[in-house]
């Protein structure tokens, strides 16, 4: 059974063209299910949980990576970020701008996404969270001013704009680094560059920033600093592409 969940900006007559070839390209593939609209739900915690309670086995979001943010962030159920079940899959079919996460699971176009959905290649990947808020491919540093303190271990101090990125899956073909990322082996990823600088690579299990600024989460959400920066316990496996840009 497979759920569609549907943003709300996708009410704009902008996106209707895109989404009629999306749900004519499921219906020929056999891939019909209950459409979930956000824009009419207060609650969307209580409505994803429920239907994966009824036995929805598929949960695909349909939109952008905030979309994939709300979704993802309804199935976890606690604090403790439990699942109801291990064995619901989730993908996403891209619609609109900024498509990030769609693009790193090998997923670049509408109805590319249903072929891919028919196929049911599946992964498992990490998630990763920053403060209450979770984040899939990576968080962005916005700061002139902090302290990195990586595993307790040792600390960067940032006394100037550089260019920090700690990354869970990948997103980024051109990544020097990108062979050294693993999307399920329970680790961040920073990755520090920058114009006249050494890029510089460190896997940890835990970050904690302090100073002022804020985190660029999925290119999407604003999360203020300090927070801390981790990994999930249990994972989430998502459909992809062959062309996926991660291990």
């Amino acid at each position: 059974m497979n759920a569609y969940i549907y943003d709300d900006f996708l009410n704009k007559s902008r996106y209707r063209r895109a989404i009629n070839r999306v749900e004519i390209r499921l219906t020929d593939l056999g891939l019909n299910g209950k459409i979930i609209r956000l824009g009419a739900i207060k609650n969307i915690k209580d409505v994803i949980q429920a239907e994966i309670k009824n036995g929805i086995k598929n949960i695909i979001a349909v939109g952008n990576n905030e979309t994939v943010n709300k979704v993802i962030s309804s199935m976890i159920t606690n604090k403790d970020y439990g699942f109801f079940q291990k064995d619901v899959l989730f993908s996403v079919i891209p619609i609109g701008g900024n498509n990030s996460i769609a693009h790193s699971f090998g997923i670049k176009k509408e109805e590319e996404a249903c072929n891919i959905l028919l196929a049911r290649r599946v992964q498992q990947i990490d998630i990763a969270y920053a403060g209450n808020n979770i984040f899939l491919n990576k968080a962005e540093l916005l700061s002139n001013d902090a302290i990195i303190e990586i595993d307790d271990d040792y600390h960067l101090e940032l006394k100037q704009k550089t260019n920090i990125k700690i990354i869970n899956v990948n997103d980024d073909n051109y990544l020097a680094f990108k062979n050294k990322i693993i999307s399920s082996d329970n680790n961040l990823n920073l990755v520090v560059g920058g114009r006249n600088q050494d890029n510089t690579f460190i896997t940890s299990k835990r970050i904690k920033i302090s100073g002022t600024g804020e985190l660029i989460l999925d290119e999407t959400m604003l999360v203020p600093i300090p927070t801390e920066i981790g990994i999930i316990e249990q994972k989430i496996n998502i459909i992809v592409g062959k062309d996926r840009s991660f291990n």
